[in-house]
Formats: C-alpha cells, structure tokens, sequence
C-alpha cells in the first residue's frame, strides 16, 4: 500500500488525531491507504496501543469543490446517525482544516464485515461464497431494513432538518434530472446527444403523475449492495451502509425503487439487465410489500418511483456517453453506456406507459 500524506501532513493529522481522538491510543501513528484516484481517499489509521482501528475519508486531491462538500455532508449524516437504529460506521470526528491533509476529512469507524462487488464487465453482483442458497434471499431483506430504518428515523430530532428540502422533492425530480441531461452538450463541447426515444414521453409523464403518498424521510441516493457492509457471518444482516455522499433528506421510495427494482417481479415489465440472479432473490413486490408493512407507508404507487429512478440513472450515466464522444474516456466504453442508457430508458417509458 502506498503512503497516503506526505511527511508534513502525516505530522499534522497525528497532532490533530492526539487532541480529538485520544481513544486511538498515543502510540506511533500508522496510516495506510486503502483506496484512492478520482473516488474518496481512504485511509486504515491505528496505532499499537488501539485494539480497533479508524477511517479516515477526504476527498481527493484536485478535486471539485463539490466533493469536498460531499465529506462534510456525509460527516453530518454519520455524527446525526450515532445512537439511532440505523446501520452505519460510528463516527469521531471531522476537520473543515484543508492545511492538516489537504482538504476536509473525517473519521469512522472500520466497519467489520464485506460488501457486494459489482463487476463493470458482467454488470452481476458477487457476493462471499460462504452466502449461498437462501442466505442470499435474505441479503435482500437485509436491504430493504436498511431503507426501513432510515424511513423511520426522525430526521429532525436527529439533527437533520435542514439537511434537504423536501418540500415538493418529487415535483422538483424530473426537471432537475433532465436539465442535467440537456447540460452535457455545453458542458462537453462537440458532443451532439444521441437521439432518446422515449425521452419527452418519460420527462412529462414523470411531471403530471406526482404521486401524493410520500412521506419525506432521510434517503440514501445510491442505495445498492456495493454500498453497504453485511456481517461477515449468516444470518444475513447489515453491518452497516456506506458511502453516504448523495444523502439527502427526499423519499425513501427512491431507495426502494433503486434497489427492488433489479428484482424480478410477479407481474408487469421485467428488469432488462438485472445485476441480481433473479433466481436468487425474492420477488420485487415481496420486497415493496415487506417495506409497507415495516413503515405503514403506502406503496402503492411503485411504479412512478421505478420510473423516476430509471429515468434518472439514464439522465446521469449519458454523461459517460458525452465522455467517449469528446475523447475523454474511450469509446468502447461509451457505447456500453450507451446501451445502459437506452435500456433504462425503455423500461422506463414502457413501466409509465403500461401503468397510465
């Protein structure tokens, strides 16, 4: 593993590290990287004296201010979380001080435990060997207490109150999403947008079928098996979810849309190009129906939610598309995601067009 900071740096986070987090022991400070490049630097810190080690999480060097306003939204998430029923790393601190590491940084706790792995070639999820059989079944009802817990947490007595704006979040959905799409030209000069059957068709019904069940309750954003920890030992259960940059304060039904909605369903339109084995895992409406019960919210209205989410994933993900088109990334790689694009957004238009 490489060095994370340099000598001056590395310095200056054992000094900070003494004065705010005496529980990591006085020993010498030991700091290895764990991951790193364009996503969040992490960083394993401990020292002899300290039976369990720490995370340390920060943006990445250069990175756009966006991201180092993401760690500081996510260090709130996790201190707003300690104490309440929701899984998640427990935290201890955080630093706006960009002259201790280069930027904000905070620091959880190493979460024991093991994540799914999304392959980019397969588009599968794999999982550890030992989960099989109806262990995997149940890792999806592990998920669906996840979105459970953070739906039913009071996110104003937990500190959380003007973490969003979810007055009229939904309405604000589809404009936004598809303002971002129609951004990509300018923001890649010389790309020209495929066309997008289905596109104008998805947009408007998204605005004029506003469901008006929701109940506004913290939401993750990018709720998928890669982005939580699960106990390393069956029965399935999480350890804790992760990654909480896109967190906001919106509707649950969003999670349980991105995630239920790789499932198969009894009836109605299909997942195209599911990451599960549908085989494997139980069916969406068990999973939809299992949340209702846990949250007595009304999920009857599913079908916007799976719509909104494909319809958002197709409106980020065309950014990869501009990416190859322009030379920034390579073209295979953009006509894959030109495929992922297309096939959202057919699902998309066909669910809203067989719902009304």
């Amino acid at each position: 593993m490489s060095a994370p900071f340099g000598p001056e740096a590395f310095e200056r986070l054992d000094a900070w590290l003494r004065t705010h987090l005496p529980a990591l022991g006085d020993g010498l400070l030991h700091a290895e990287s764990v991951s790193g490049g364009t996503s969040n630097v992490v960083v394993r810190l401990s020292r002899p004296d300290c039976t369990r080690p720490l995370i340390l999480r920060k943006a990445p060097d250069r990175a756009p201010p966006a991201s180092e306003k993401a760690i500081q939204r996510e260090a709130m998430v996790l201190k707003a979380l300690t104490g309440s029923r929701v899984p998640h790393p427990g935290f201890h601190g955080f630093s706006d001080d960009a002259g201790i590491v280069g930027g904000p940084f905070y620091i959880m706790d190493l979460v024991d435990g093991w994540a799914a792995d999304l392959n980019p070639v397969t588009d599968q999820m794999s999982y550890r060997p030992d989960f099989i059989g109806s262990d995997l079944h149940y890792l999806a009802f592990a998920m669906i207490d996840g979105i459970i817990e953070m739906a039913n947490l009071d996110y104003v007595a937990a500190g959380l109150g003007s973490f969003g704006k979810p007055e009229h979040f939904l309405e604000r959905q589809a404009e936004r999403w598809r303002s971002q799409m129609d951004s990509y030209p300018q923001r890649y000069p010389g790309y020209e947008r495929h066309d997008r059957p289905g596109l104008d068709y998805v947009t408007d019904w998204l605005a004029a079928n506003v469901p008006d069940t929701g109940r506004p309750g913290l939401m993750h954003g990018d709720y998928a098996m890669n982005n939580v920890m699960f106990a390393n030992r069956p029965p399935a259960r999480l350890a804790a979810i992760i990654d909480w940059e896109t967190a906001t304060i919106g509707d649950p039904m969003v999670d349980v849309a991105a995630y239920a909605g790789q499932l198969r369903r009894r009836s109605g339109v299909q997942p195209v190009r599911p990451y599960l084995d549908p085989a494997q895992f139980p069916y969406f409406e068990d999973a939809v129906d299992y949340f209702g019960e846990k949250t007595g919210r009304d999920v009857s209205m599913i079908n916007y939610y799976l719509v909104l989410q494909k319809f958002r994933m197709t409106c980020i993900l065309e950014y990869k598309v501009a990416e190859a088109a322009v030379g920034i990334a390579p073209l295979d790689k953009g006509r894959r995601f030109d495929n992922f694009v297309r096939t959202l957004l057919g699902e998309a238009e066909a669910i809203a067009r067989a719902t009304g």
